[in-house]
């Protein structure tokens, strides 16, 4: 039974200590505001412990794994590389340990509090937190919202058993013989990569017409390229039906039109996207407006319809990545403080880390024509590139997208190695309203992958020098 209690009052609250939440705490603490975070799981919320940065560990490892496999030509030739995965789990543990302490450690070192429990709000200056059978009610002048966003279920695919979201997916004891993964998203993807990389046979499930829908075709088609030659089924215009579990597998039934088919599997991966945590809590007691998905509706400064309350990162429109989040928590402390920042997605990266990884960034050449721009694109090849040559990564290449009158940057598309790198400097020149002509005449090291940003300018220009 939880007690009765006398209210604790607080300055500033932020609800999960996610990357957007934790941000938001320290980046309001360095601004002289007395924060506390509540947190009911983990410090470092999905991202740090069962998704980004374990995920990112996975596949570092998966393709180390391949690149020991697969260097005779260079003169490294091992016998017999063996794989341990529990070693390789240890490992990733032992990055997320690294990482989430380091949230503990800002934390400390900023004077934030931390109270562990689920949140409840009351009204729209205080809210309720439990822990087991202990609650303890807290005031605020403001609060900055940031559940983040769980997998999302579909009929017929309960998680339990064999069956498992992307957190079940980062943690198995064993690399499976057979693997099926339903939904051929960017998460989708990349958990099929790395799997097929540790020797997993690997089915994509997608129920549209092709594996990850938000990057163009050329850019997907070089994923598709690499993930044939790795023996990956992908099955697109499959809509799963269920999943019958045994002993030591499971059946997963799909159609393909008006056509049923089964695969046997050691587990089957559910991917298909994931809902905001914005149920149960007392947004509605706060007076907060959510639209029909679900999602807190917020201004350009990220607050909601009550002036005091501020929500970022999943919780709200816009693409579910962990630096929206952060981007949109510093913003929300700003302006808790009385600044005029409001948030700009005029550049907003994206990246799936396949062994070519994509990364994108502003707009692509359909999206500004869409808006009316007059635009131009400017494509080169990585296997022109001497870098990309001695990294025997020659697969891809790095596409800009600027006005045709004025040469500004307004998009950028890589695929190839290395690009969730790249693409930063990129995403910089677009914010800062560059010409390519800038990109051109910025001197790069050589020999780098990055000179393949300048020659994509040279090519914008008409003068390609290395094609």
């Amino acid at each position: 039974m939880v007690v009765g209690d006398f209210a604790i009052d607080l300055d500033t609250i932020v609800v999960g200590a996610g990357p957007g939440g934790y941000v938001a705490a320290v980046h309001a603490a360095e601004m002289g505001q007395k924060v506390a975070v509540v947190e009911s799981t983990y410090l470092g919320g999905v991202c740090l412990n069962v998704g980004c940065i374990p995920s990112k560990a996975l596949i570092q490892v998966s393709h180390n794994y391949q690149t020991a496999k697969n260097s005779a030509d260079q003169g490294i030739e091992v016998a017999d590389a063996k794989l341990d995965f529990e070693k390789v789990q240890a490992f990733k543990n032992s990055v997320v340990k690294r990482m989430t302490n380091g949230v503990g450690f800002l934390f400390k070192e900023h004077k934030i509090d931390v109270i562990n429990g689920t949140a409840y709000l009351k009204n729209d200056h205080s809210l309720r937190v439990i822990s087991g059978q202990h609650g303890q009610t807290y005031t605020f002048k403001h609060l900055i919202l940031a559940m983040g966003s769980h997998p999302i279920e579909i009929p017929g695919f309960k998680f339990e058993g064999r069956v498992l979201d992307s957190t079940g997916a980062l943690a198995l004891k064993e690399v499976p013989k057979e693997l099926v993964i339903i939904g051929g998203g960017y998460i989708g993807s990349e958990l099929a990569n790395a799997y097929a990389n540790f020797g997993a046979h690997v089915t994509i499930l997608e129920g549209t017409k092709s594996i990850l829908g938000n990057y163009e075709p050329d850019l997907v088609k070089v994923a598709l390229k690499d993930f044939k030659a790795k023996g990956i089924d992908v099955i697109t215009n499959a809509m799963a039906k269920q999943a019958e579990q045994t002993a030591d597998g499971v059946k997963v039934t799909y159609a393909v039109g008006d056509q049923e088919h089964t695969v046997d599997a050691d587990y089957v991966v559910v991917s298909v996207g994931r809902r905001p945590n914005t149920k149960d809590m007392g947004l509605e007691q706060a007076g907060i407006k959510l639209d029909k998905r679900g999602l807190i509706e917020v201004d350009a400064q990220g607050r909601t319809s009550v002036k005091n309350i501020f929500a970022i990162g999943d919780i709200v429109a816009g693409a579910a990545l962990a630096h929206k989040a952060s981007y949109e928590g510093k913003v929300a402390a700003e302006a808790i403080s009385g600044k005029p920042t409001t948030v700009d997605y005029h550049a907003m990266p994206a990246v799936c880390y396949l062994d070519n990884e994509i990364a994108t960034t502003g707009l692509t050449e359909s999206e500004a024509k869409e808006k009316g721009l007059d635009v131009k694109t400017a494509k080169f090849p990585f296997m022109a590139n001497g870098r990309a040559v001695s990294m025997k990564a020659t697969e891809g290449f790095v596409r800009l997208v600027f006005m045709k009158d004025t040469h500004v940057m307004v998009g950028a598309q890589i695929v190839g190695p290395d690009a969730s790198d790249l693409i930063s400097e990129l995403t910089l020149a677009i914010e800062s309203g560059n010409e390519i002509d800038d990109i051109a005449l910025t001197i790069h090291p050589h020999p780098t992958l990055s000179e393949t940003l300048m020659d994509a300018a040279d090519v914008g220009l008409g003068m390609p020098t290395n094609i």
